[in-house]
């Protein structure tokens, strides 16, 4: 439809104390707008703008703009499909979907899934499909390595709908939506839920099913494809990140917490499309308001471009015969929960209570049938009008992108669905519904086909099937498709990063230090250097990493502006166009996101990088668990490092500062090995590990790894101690008793921050006459996987199943057992069922919530220090 001219409905918040002045102003503009020459109509704004708040009128412009499409007719391009086949095909997919999730439920009756969802986006989503979201090209160069799409979640049936009709999908593989285990029974592939890359690798590039997830993620992508531009290390210029979301899911703090981040960082390589179906779960997602207002308010204040694509083509008619503005007027009169009802009902119902609201408007719909009524589309079902949004977007420079695509939730679903409350839970429709449904949208079925719910696939050589595949070559191949293929990389030998810490010789140090020193020596080497990508929400000079910033730098799209505060010192803050650093700012949620985009960069864009993101550990799994889980579903690579862990170690910060619980939650990661090294010597071996284990094996996991900011003697690595590090456990040493022939044994197991209290506990008991053999445990969560599979291993039948690690590496070990660690006790009694038979196993933890004092204090308090050790292991040979 045309732009409203803006003398039909201009609205004076106050009483026209000189009309005639008024009018003069109005048309000296409107003879400006006259011209044609619209980027002056916007500069004599700008103008006028800074004329006022210079002189302090402290007026500025309402960043709602009338409730229609922002692209008017005559500046939309000509559409360049075929609109006919492309009509034909969003049905053919829309049905499909419905038949998939349906048929699912019919059968089982417990599967769920999602109808509504997928028939409000199926026309936002084939636009994309058939002129704008570009595929990797097999053996391409860097500008042909493609798009990058997020779909809605609830929107998975339309993209297998889709890849059935491609012929990536068979009809077998479509009844087995949501049957993952029992699909290969039947010589089928189970189709997940949402986008899961863990469950379909070749398919699915990025989760987005967890709501909020997917759109922070889509903008840190973004931005990372920049890094890779700005550092010469892959050119991503010519390359777009879209992302096709819900206007619910922009409720989620996620959704929003980066948008100035995108705006700040002018990501014009980013495009939303937020599927303003206006319903969210259970009802209107802003019932007594409007949402498409309030997102356009919040994107245009956070700096973005939005283009509103409101109405489709058969409302333009009626907007050229609108001489009075009188529908812009009760469209910014009529609130979403009226929309809905609109939605949900027919024709007869809206000439009568929408049209028939006044004379204007009725006068606006004389001449239309209800079923013309009826049918008048929303934006987002219009393939010209999105065609036009998505060109505007994918044209647009300086500023990311959304498109506030207006749509019917359930769309063509009729009274079984469309507009109702109930729609986002609608899994059947009976037979009448289907027989309407085939009617809506045309398709080539019988009563019985529909009935039955047929999969329709028109014939291989068909005109919509040559169509659908021809657009796809256009533009690349298919998608989505995920790619595992990567160069592998040579990791350097672990003495040139880390002799220090091998043979540390006694010398005092945190953890911390030792992984500063070790990520400023692998920065250094010339061919996994550039590949390290150091990340930090805001705490760089808190881990003692300002010796980066001169290094390095601090990765910057604009380079550095400004002379630092801190030029003149040896650690001044130095940001760069080139700069490694990914410093964050106050945001794990961001700083995780650009992890994941760095540690999914091997697949995502096929050049391996290496990510370390380092964070007080608090703040982790804790706060933001479900991005971690994401980016475990992406299959990423890379290291976290949960820096000043333990309930004990950070003293004076308290209790939401003290983490108790990061190590158990990330034993719950199936493809996340997680350690608690205690000593420099072990970290580098586990560092050393992971590398070989991400960049030359390419193996689908990552590694948290936990650091101390507590400064003691680090002794040198034992001699054969690597496996026993790597796979969880390992003797550190015997102290014997002072008396030289006691037959007094215990055995003590401590792991990080508490090993120090550990080896002091083991000085006391030797004091008094008792031999120690002393474990270090590196990784409770790896000990109890390695027992538990051995366990199963049993329980099947498997013969000749070893015992599991740590039973036989405690062999090496007399006595009751004592652990002590830092964390929750639950973290050391997940292996207690697989310690050696008849030998008394105690574990000491940090339960409850932490509180601010010494670290002496906290660990006398908690029961994890010397003298605790030392009285539980007294007490167990008692008994």
């Amino acid at each position: 439809m045309n732009a409203p001219d803006i003398k039909k409905y201009l609205n004076l918040e106050h009483v026209d104390t000189d009309p005639a002045e008024t009018a003069e102003w109005n048309e000296a503009f409107m003879d400006l707008l006259a011209s044609g020459d619209g980027a002056r109509a916007k500069f004599i704004l700008d103008s006028l703008l800074r004329l006022a708040n210079k002189n302090q009128i402290n007026w500025e412009p309402d960043l709602v703009t009338p409730y229609v499409n922002s692209i008017p007719v005559n500046e939309q391009p000509p559409f360049p499909g075929d609109l006919a086949i492309e009509e034909k095909l969003a049905s053919l997919m829309r049905w499909n979907a419905l038949a998939m999730v349906a048929k699912a439920n019919e059968a089982y009756g417990e599967l769920g899934g999602h109808i509504a969802s997928y028939a409000s986006a199926a026309d936002l989503f084939e636009v994309g499909f058939n002129h704008f979201f570009r595929a990797r090209t097999e053996g391409g160069d860097a500008k042909e390595r493609g798009d990058l799409v997020f779909f809605q979640p609830h929107s998975a049936p339309g993209v297998y709908a889709r890849a059935y009709l491609e012929g990536r999908l068979t009809e077998n593989d479509l009844l087995h939506y949501r049957r993952e285990i029992t699909a290969p029974e039947s010589g089928a592939r189970g189709l997940s839920s949402y986008p899961h890359p863990w469950l379909m690798p070749d398919f699915w590039q990025f989760p987005t099913g967890s709501m909020g997830i997917g759109p922070i993620s889509s903008i840190y992508h973004a931005r990372f494809m920049r890094y890779l531009s700005d550092r010469k290390l892959l050119d991503c210029s010519t390359r777009k990140v879209w992302g096709v979301f819900g206007d619910g899911e922009m409720d989620e703090p996620e959704s929003m917490s980066a948008l100035t981040l995108a705006s700040r960082e002018k990501l014009d390589n980013l495009v939303w499309v937020v599927n303003c179906n206006l319903q969210r779960l259970d009802g209107p997602v802003r019932g007594n308001g409007r949402i498409i207002d309030e997102l356009e308010k919040l994107f245009r204040g956070s700096g973005w471009n939005v283009i509103k694509l409101v109405w489709g083509s058969d409302w333009d008619g009626l907007f050229a015969r609108d001489t009075t503005g009188a529908l812009v007027k009760a469209f910014a009169q009529t609130v979403d929960g009226q929309m809905q009802t609109f939605a949900a009902k027919d024709g007869s119902f809206n000439r009568k209570n929408f049209f028939g609201q006044n004379e204007e408007l009725a006068r606006l719909a004389q001449g239309m049938t209800d079923e013309q009524i009826d049918r008048l589309k929303r934006g987002g079902h219009d393939l010209v009008k999105i065609h036009a949004a998505y060109q505007a977007a994918a044209n647009h420079a300086g500023q990311p992108t959304v498109i506030l695509a207006h749509t019917k939730k359930g769309y063509g679903m009729g009274n079984a669905g469309q507009g109702k409350m109930t729609t986002h839970s609608q899994k059947k429709l009976d037979d009448e519904a289907l027989i309407a449904y085939r009617n809506r949208f045309n398709l080539p079925l019988t009563d019985e086909q529909a009935t039955s719910l047929t999969f329709f696939r028109p014939d291989e050589n068909s005109e919509e099937l040559k169509y659908l595949k021809e657009q796809r070559t256009k533009l690349g191949g298919q998608l989505p498709k995920r790619y595992s293929e990567c160069d592998k990389l040579n990791i350097p030998d672990i003495d040139s990063y880390a002799a220090f810490a091998i043979k540390a010789e006694s010398k005092e140090m945190s953890t911390t230090m030792a992984f500063v020193r070790m990520l400023g020596n692998l920065l250094k080497d010339k061919e996994l250097g550039p590949r390290v990508v150091p990340i930090v929400a805001d705490e760089a000079r808190t881990f003692g990493m300002a010796n980066l910033f001169k290094q390095v730098g601090i990765y910057s799209s604009v380079g550095q502006r400004y002379e630092p505060e801190d030029i003149g010192s040896v650690l001044s803050y130095r940001e760069a166009l080139d700069g490694q650093i990914l410093e964050e700012g106050i945001s794990e949620a961001g700083a995780i996101a650009s992890w994941t985009a760095a540690a999914t960069s091997y697949s995502v864009h096929g050049i391996a990088m290496l990510p370390f993101y380092i964070y007080y550990s608090m703040f982790g799994f804790q706060r933001i668990g479900d991005a971690i889980w994401a980016a475990a579903d992406q299959r990423a690579r890379g290291f976290l490092l949960g820096a000043t862990s333990g309930r004990t170690t950070l003293g004076g910060e308290g209790l939401q500062h003290q983490d108790g619980s990061s190590q158990l939650v990330a034993g719950t990661i199936p493809n996340c090995k997680a350690y608690d090294p205690a000593f420099a010597g072990e970290l580098a071996v586990i560092v050393d590990q992971g590398m070989r284990d991400m960049l030359v094996d390419q193996k689908d996991l990552f590694y948290y790894i936990t650091l101390m900011n507590e400064n003691y003697a680090q002794p040198d690595l034992p001699e054969n101690a690597v496996e026993g590090v790597i796979r969880g456990c390992y003797k550190l040493k015997t102290v014997k008793a002072s008396n030289g022939d006691s037959n007094s044994c215990v055995t003590l197991l401590g792991s990080g921050a508490i090993m120090t209290e550990v080896l002091k506990a083991a000085d006391m008991l030797a004091n008094t006459g008792i031999n120690v053999d002393i474990f270090s445990v590196t990784s409770w969560s790896e000990l109890s996987r390695d027992g538990k599979a051995k366990e199963q291993a049993r329980l099947s039948g498997e013969t000749g199943t070893e015992h599991a690690f740590i039973s036989q590496t405690l062999t090496e070990g007399h006595g009751p057992i004592v652990a002590a660690t830092d964390y929750v006790h639950a973290l050391p009694e997940s292996i207690r069922a697989y310690i050696p038979e008849g030998r008394q196993y105690i574990t000491l933890g940090t339960d409850g919530f932490g509180r601010s004092d010494t670290r002496a204090a906290l660990r006398e308090y908690f029961g994890v220090n010397a003298d605790s050790i030392y009285k539980v292991a007294k007490e167990s040979l008692k008994k």
